[in-house]
C-alpha cells in the first residue's frame, strides 16, 4: 500500500438513509475535491480554514451530481493525520456512489478495508490496541463490550502496557549499565530490590491476564448450551429466556432436529444460547445427525444448562448426560416444577455432585430470573480486576502470555545467579512482547491482517 496516495470511500452503511458520507484522505484530498465541488459562494476549499463546513454541489461536466455539505480538516488534526475531506451528500446507493465516482475520477484511489484507521496508526494518531478498539466499538453487540472498547479507544490498554514496558526498560538499562561500565561507578541495585521490581511487574501482568477469560466473554458472548433428553423442555427454556417463541415446542419427542442459536443480553454481556436436539439413541437419520451436532457443540460450550424432567424419575438418558458434562461448568435445571416432583432429588445431588441445582418451570416462567442470577454469579462476579483495563482481544492475551513466560524465565535466571546479559535477554523479550500489543514490535503481516477485518470506509 502506498501511504502517500489520496484515498476515498463511502463511510456510511450501504442503503437508503438521510445522509451519506464520502471520506477522502491524503496529501491531495483538498485539491482533488476542489475540482468536483462548486461552493455556493464560489469559495475554493484550498483557501478555507480547517474544520469548517461549506455548502455547494458536486458537479460533473457542468451537471449537478448532488447537493452537499463539505467538511474540510487540515493535517495533522484529523483522524488519519492527513488532510481530510468529508462530503455529506444525500443517503442512498446511487447518490453516494455517484459522488464517490467523481472523486475517483479526480484522481483519488478507492480505499482498502480499514485503510483510514491504518493510516491513523501509521501516522501516530493511535496505537495498535486503539485501532483494534475502533472495530470493536462498531461491532459491539452489548453495552458492556461497547464500554470496554471505548475505554481501550481512550488508551486504557496503551497506558497500562506503556507503564509496564517503561518499568522493564528502566530496569534493563540500569542492570546493563552497571555491568558494562563499572568504571563509571553506577550504583548497583540490591538483589532483593531487583527481585521485588520483577515480581511486582509479573504480578501486574498476571492480573491483566486474569481479565482475559472475562474479556473473551464480553467480546464473543458466553457460549451456553441447553442439553437434555427429548421433550424435557429445552426449547421452552430458550423461549422463556428470549421472552419470545423462537423455538418450536410440541409434546412430540425429537421436535428439535438441529441446533438453534440466539443471543441474550444478560447484565450487559451476551449469552450465545444454543438449543439442541435431545440426546438419545435413535434410528431416525435426521435426528441422529442432530444428536451428533448437539454433542459437538457440547464439547465447545463454556456453560451447560442440563435439563431434567422433575415430573419423572431419572432415566438412563439422564445418567448418560452426567458422563458427557462431567468436565463442564454445569447448572442442573429441574424443569416442570409445576407438575409435581417425581424426581429423587438426593439421587440427582449424588449423580451431579458439586453442580448447582435449580428448580424451574420453563412454560410458566418460574425460576428464570434465578437462573440468570446464577449465571451472573458464576461467570461475572469478581471477574474484573478493579481499576485495571480488561483484555478482550485474543492477540493481546497471547502477547501477554509470551511476555509473562519470558519474565518468569528472567526471574528464574536471576535466582540461579546467571549473568546480567542472560537475564537481560529474557527481559528484552518481555519488552518486545508487550510492544506487540501496541504495535511497536509487530510485523507488517499482522498489521495487514488486523486491518483487513475492518469495514470499507473506516
Amino acid at each position: 500500500m502506498m501511504v502517500h496516495d489520496t484515498i476515498a470511500a463511502i463511510s456510511t452503511p450501504v442503503g437508503v438513509g438521510g445522509i451519506g458520507i464520502v471520506r477522502v484522505s491524503g496529501e491531495l484530498a483538498i485539491a482533488l475535491c476542489d475540482t468536483v465541488f462548486h461552493s455556493k459562494k464560489g469559495t475554493k476549499l484550498c483557501n478555507v480554514c480547517t474544520h469548517t463546513i461549506h455548502y455547494g454541489h458536486i458537479v460533473s461536466d457542468g451537471q449537478v451530481v448532488d447537493e452537499v455539505l463539505v467538511s474540510v480538516m487540515l493535517a495533522p488534526k484529523t483522524f488519519t493525520g492527513e488532510h481530510t475531506v468529508e462530503i455529506n451528500c444525500h443517503g442512498g446507493i446511487l447518490s453516494t456512489s455517484a459522488v464517490l465516482t467523481q472523486v475517483i475520477h479526480a484522481g483519488a484511489r478507492l480505499a482498502e478495508n480499514g485503510e483510514f484507521t491504518k493510516r491513523a496508526f501509521l501516522n501516530g494518531k493511535m496505537d495498535l490496541s486503539q485501532a483494534e478498539a475502533v472495530i470493536d466499538v462498531i461491532n459491539a453487540k452489548t453495552d458492556s463490550l461497547r464500554k470496554h472498547a471505548v475505554g481501550q479507544l481512550g488508551g486504557s490498554i496503551l497506558d497500562e502496557i506503556t507503564k509496564l514496558r517503561n518499568q522493564l526498560l528502566t530496569l534493563v538499562s540500569h542492570l546493563q549499565a552497571a555491568a558494562d561500565f563499572p568504571e563509571e561507578d553506577i550504583p548497583e541495585l540490591e538483589q532483593g530490590e531487583v527481585e521485588i521490581k520483577l515480581t511486582a511487574i509479573l504480578s501486574e501482568m498476571t492480573h491483566l491476564l486474569n481479565t482475559a477469560d472475562y474479556g473473551k466473554i464480553v467480546r464473543e458472548g458466553l457460549s451456553t448450551i441447553i442439553v437434555g433428553k427429548p421433550n424435557v423442555g429445552k426449547s421452552s427454556l430458550l423461549n422463556a429466556m428470549l421472552k419470545e417463541n423462537r423455538a418450536i415446542v410440541t409434546e412430540i419427542a425429537g421436535t428439535t432436529r438441529d441446533v438453534i442459536e440466539e443471543y441474550i443480553n444478560l447484565r450487559g454481556v451476551a449469552l450465545r444460547m444454543m438449543d439442541t436436539a435431545g440426546i438419545r439413541e435413535t434410528d431416525d437419520l435426521v435426528e441422529k445427525i442432530g444428536v451428533e451436532r448437539s454433542k459437538a457443540y457440547l464439547e465447545q460450550a463454556e456453560l451447560v444448562l442440563l435439563m431434567l424432567d422433575g415430573s419423572q424419575p431419572l432415566c438412563d438418558n439422564d445418567r448418560q448426560m452426567a458422563e458427557l458434562v462431567a468436565q463442564k461448568k454445569v447448572i442442573i435445571c429441574i424443569n416442570k416444577a409445576d407438575l409435581g416432583m417425581a424426581l429423587d432429588i438426593k439421587e440427582v445431588q449424588k449423580l451431579f455432585k458439586g453442580h448447582p441445582i435449580l428448580h424451574l418451570s420453563a412454560t410458566q416462567g418460574q425460576g428464570i430470573a434465578q437462573l440468570e442470577q446464577m449465571i451472573a454469579d458464576m461467570f461475572f462476579s469478581g471477574a474484573v480486576v478493579q481499576n485495571m483495563p480488561t483484555i478482550t482481544n485474543i492477540r493481546h492475551k497471547q502477547s501477554l502470555m509470551h511476555g509473562q513466560t519470558s519474565l518468569q524465565e528472567a526471574l528464574t535466571a536471576f535466582h540461579q545467579g546467571m549473568p546480567i546479559d542472560i537475564i537481560a535477554i529474557d527481559l528484552q523479550s518481555t519488552v518486545a512482547h508487550l510492544g506487540e500489543i501496541v504495535g511497536l514490535t509487530v510485523s507488517e503481516e499482522i498489521i495487514d491482517r488486523i486491518f483487513h477485518d475492518f469495514c470499507l470506509g473506516k
